[in-house]
């Protein structure tokens, strides 16, 4: 099997599991994802490859890291990534390339990645849930990261952090190749609780929110 059918399987079953655990039906996940039932049902059956921009809503959407849709075997305390297990997420035929190093899902998910971008090259980012926080440590060239409207430079040495609730870039519009460290840390998503969970009975349930209310 290929590295790519390895991925599909494993996205395959874990989107189902988290789906599963998170109490989302096909629909609830579809609208708060903004991705179509269908293409879920697809990922779930393994037969497509979805797009990082799909894979980031449906991890965003369920409140976990990206690294639990991809493979969730892991140790009780300590979790080893060997190089040859880490996830490169995209890459281009120029060279550039983005790499998920490790990621946790303890007190809502934590990603830590690694970056290179090749002159002239970027890739978007979708926003992500209020609370989110991205920390980067440019190591060499020069990053210009674009936030909603405004751009800031940040060069060789230098780190950022951002809220990430709005769209986002990542862009090297130098001449020399640009490499980062990045982590991404999401805050815990709870599931909506069914009407039965919260007591009272149907007059109670009338006159109250039912469950936590979710991010936009």
């Amino acid at each position: 099997m290929s590295d790519l059918e390895q991925l599909t399987q494993a996205l395959a079953r874990n989107l189902k599991r988290w789906r599963g655990e998170r109490g989302f039906t096909l629909d609830s996940l579809a609208a708060r994802a903004g991705v179509s039932r269908g293409m879920i049902i697809q990922i779930e059956q393994a037969r497509t490859n979805p797009s990082v921009g799909t894979t980031v809503r449906l991890a965003d959407a369920l409140g976990v890291s990206i690294s639990a849709l991809l493979d969730h075997d892991r140790g009780p305390q300590v979790r080893i990534v060997q190089p040859d297990q880490v996830v490169r997420i995209w890459s281009s035929e120029a060279g550039s390339s983005t790499t998920m190093l490790i990621g946790t899902d303890e007190r809502g998910p934590m990603e830590l990645w690694t970056w290179h971008l090749v002159p002239g090259e970027g890739t978007d980012s979708v926003a992500h849930p209020s609370g989110t926080i991205e920390m980067l440590h440019v190591t060499a060239g020069d990053l210009t990261l674009v936030v909603g409207e405004e751009e800031f430079r940040v060069p060789a040495g230098a780190a950022a952090a951002f809220e990430a609730n709005l769209t986002h870039s990542y862009r090297n519009d130098g001449s020399v190749p640009m490499e980062m460290t990045l982590a991404v840390s999401v805050p815990p998503v709870s599931a909506p609780l069914p009407a039965h969970a919260h007591g009272g009975g149907p007059a109670a349930s009338a006159g109250q929110a039912q469950g936590s209310p979710l991010p936009s």
